[in-house]
């Protein structure tokens, strides 16, 4: 009976690891893969980290992969779970990407961390249910140098960390390398993000899609 037990708990905690892996194994057979990211402003730009996360891609693999750039400015998950169908579901993923949590904090839009989680829940059960085999990876991306209009930030970026152990979904943290650049103090911190709260090229390149790519375990 112990050794059972010992088995069943091994195989529950490979279980994540598994899903994790299925992408790049998939990837690393030549299979045809589509990509979704869905998320905020922080995702939604032309030749923002989605393109260069395919250009990074395509480097090591030719020609495998789609990435499909769902994400629109300025909107948050309530927009996420009603335009889900039709940006996400609708391209057949096989790995999507999603950040809501920035502009879940965001407070003119009144939206609470149980609203977020709610709504995050129920995007990763539709994908699920319309696309079994895909892989879906929660992400929380850099926090803004001033945090005057998302005062609660780090109680919505806690609502993707606790739902990704939950679900054993894999999690990308990119507040882990953020914290040391944002501590190093403002000016420091613009080289990288001009604005305050959007990275520039220069940091998608250096920080963020390298990150991307080490945590999906692609290189």
């Amino acid at each position: 009976m112990k050794k059972f037990l010992l088995l069943l708990l091994a195989a529950f905690l490979s279980g994540g690891a598994f899903a994790q892996q299925r992408f790049v194994k998939r990837l690393k057979r030549g299979d045809r893969l589509t990509v979704v990211t869905y998320g905020t402003s922080l995702t939604d730009s032309p030749r923002g980290w989605p393109a260069l996360l395919k250009d990074s891609i395509d480097a090591l693999y030719p020609g495998t992969v789609e990435v499909v750039n769902s994400a629109r400015a300025a909107m948050w998950s309530t927009w996420g779970v009603q335009h889900l169908d039709e940006r996400v579901l609708a391209k057949r993923p096989d790995l999507v990407l999603i950040e809501f949590a920035i502009n879940d904090a965001y407070l003119p839009y009144k939206t609470s961390t149980e609203v977020c989680r709610i709504n995050l829940e129920y995007m990763i059960d539709r994908i699920r249910e319309a696309c079994p085999a895909c892989e879906v990876v929660l992400q929380v991306m850099n926090m803004p140098y001033t945090e005057m209009e998302r005062p609660q930030l780090e109680r919505y970026c806690d609502v993707y960390r606790k739902v990704a152990r939950k679900r054993r979904l894999k999690l990308i943290d990119h507040s882990t390398y953020w914290r040391a650049i944002h501590a190093a103090g403002e000016e420091e911190f613009r080289k990288w993000v001009p604005d305050g709260l959007h990275p520039g090229e220069k940091a998608w390149r250096t920080y963020v899609v390298p990150y991307i790519i080490r945590e999906l375990g692609i290189e």
